[in-house]
């Protein structure tokens, strides 16, 4: 089977001790089984510093103070590459920040915003367009015929003859779905109520309002953030109301986006970066948070 794009991805390298919010930090590392047995095997303690959790569960790294994980040297470079070497990380050490949809006979790959180069990347690239890019083993795929409504979408993104907020109140419509069904300040109480890997965030994004309007230089890096959530999270709908919501929650991030952006008075792309990559780690990154904003979305739907 034939894999896609972003014609972006092949542009993106780790850019490792130069990151300034490394993923080897904050998060617990899930390990492959398979990953595990090699460590196990190896000395130096590689598989001593595996956490084997309840049954059903992966295993993963202990994670050291500051919730770094122990193979991350103070250098910010990852002792299993330099000592190793990459054929021995794990599965999610050597994917992230890539992510894949099968549908519509074919698989894509992206890069998550949730990483601070692969969000620069997004919202400084050119256009909406994808690439066959090489080969991807036989999967299932979501039956919903999404990549053509999906064209049309982007399509209304890159008309030049609309303003901003005419595309928005176009996309709306053409998806039957908008984020103003419940008032700001609800979806306020909402964001709230989230769960925050930095619980200062959680007051970060009452700053949510509709109608907020970002500085016209914003708005091209702004439509690539929602072409962006719209590949990632509208790809694989499995029917058209699944695809009603993965829009509708699609609209919503990039209004937040817009929120967070006027709120902190952004004035790049460089700005607006970090604002994203929060704004997907903590929602897009989380299942919990994911799922609760798409309950609200399908009750409207």
């Amino acid at each position: 089977m034939k894999l896609y794009a972003p014609h972006y991805y092949k542009d993106f390298t780790c850019i490792a001790d130069r990151c300034t919010h490394s993923c080897c930090i904050g998060w617990e590392i899930d390990i492959d089984e398979e990953s595990a047995e090699k460590y196990a095997a190896l000395t130096d303690g590689y598989g001593a510093v595996i956490q084997r959790s309840t049954a059903g569960y992966p295993p993963h790294f202990c994670l050291t103070e500051g919730e770094r994980c122990p193979h991350l040297a103070e250098s910010g470079l990852c002792n299993i590459i330099t000592e190793l070497g990459e054929g021995y990380l794990c599965g999610i050490c050597r994917e992230h920040p890539r992510f894949y949809n099968y549908a519509n006979g074919r698989c894509e790959v992206g890069l998550g915003m949730a990483c601070e180069e692969a969000c620069r990347l997004i919202l400084t690239c050119d256009g909406f367009g994808t690439e066959e890019i090489g080969e991807r083993d036989d999967a299932d795929f979501a039956p919903y015929p999404t990549l053509g409504a999906r064209e049309k979408i982007f399509s209304i993104l890159a008309d030049m003859t609309l303003a901003y907020p005419e595309k928005l109140e176009k996309l709306y419509d053409f998806a039957g779905v908008s984020p103003d069904f419940l008032t700001d300040g609800e979806w306020q109480d909402i964001f709230a109520s989230l769960e925050y890997l930095v619980p200062e965030h959680a007051s970060l994004f009452t700053c949510y309002c509709h109608r907020s309007a970002p500085r016209k230089e914003l708005e091209a890096p702004l439509s690539r953030a929602l072409a962006y959530l719209i590949y990632r999270h509208a790809t694989e709908a499995e029917d058209e109301e699944e695809f009603r919501t993965s829009l509708g929650f699609c609209f919503l991030l990039e209004r937040l986006l817009a929120s967070l952006v006027c709120e902190k008075n952004a004035k790049t792309a460089e700005d607006m970066a970090e604002y994203a990559r929060i704004l997907s780690e903590e929602i897009e990154y989380s299942e919990d948070n994911t799922a609760a904003l798409k309950f609200e979305i399908s009750t409207a739907i």
